[in-house]
């Protein structure tokens, strides 16, 4: 059996799993970062991107919206705005999100608006990302 740590990662609104974990793979800050046990601590934000996970030898991914991770050589704990599967996503409403956003990043706006807009458009297309390259 392959060493394994104790995984958990909760979205806003639901525990999205807890359990034992072999592999996991995160967008990070600075890139890419592979998690396997014994890691050593740590603690960094979480932008917008993919989640991938390996639980029994098979790989699971979902689509992450901002957030934290904490490391630790035998546990890690995300802590995210959303957290969904790709056959979660509703693809519809995904890209009728991308569409407004886009529409509002050719309106004037004040800055905090801009920002605001720019992440809405970063999680839909995320969200579309995800579920058209892991959902068959």
């Amino acid at each position: 059996m392959a060493k394994t740590f104790h995984l958990e990662i909760i979205a806003a609104d639901r525990v999205f799993y807890q359990g034992e974990c072999e592999h996991l793979v995160i967008t990070a800050i600075d890139g890419l970062m592979g998690i396997l046990p014994g890691h050593e601590p740590l603690v960094t934000c979480l932008p917008t991107g993919e989640l991938k996970y390996m639980t029994n030898g098979v790989w699971h991914y979902a689509a992450i919206s901002e957030g934290f991770i904490q490391v630790l050589p035998d546990k890690s704990v995300i802590l995210a705005d959303s957290c969904e599967l790709p056959e979660e996503i509703d693809i519809k409403r995904a890209e009728e999100a991308k569409e407004r956003a886009q529409e509002q990043l050719r309106q004037k706006q004040s800055i905090k608006e801009y920002y605001q807009t720019q992440a809405a458009l970063n999680r839909a297309m995320n969200r579309l990302k995800i579920s058209q390259k892991h959902f068959k």
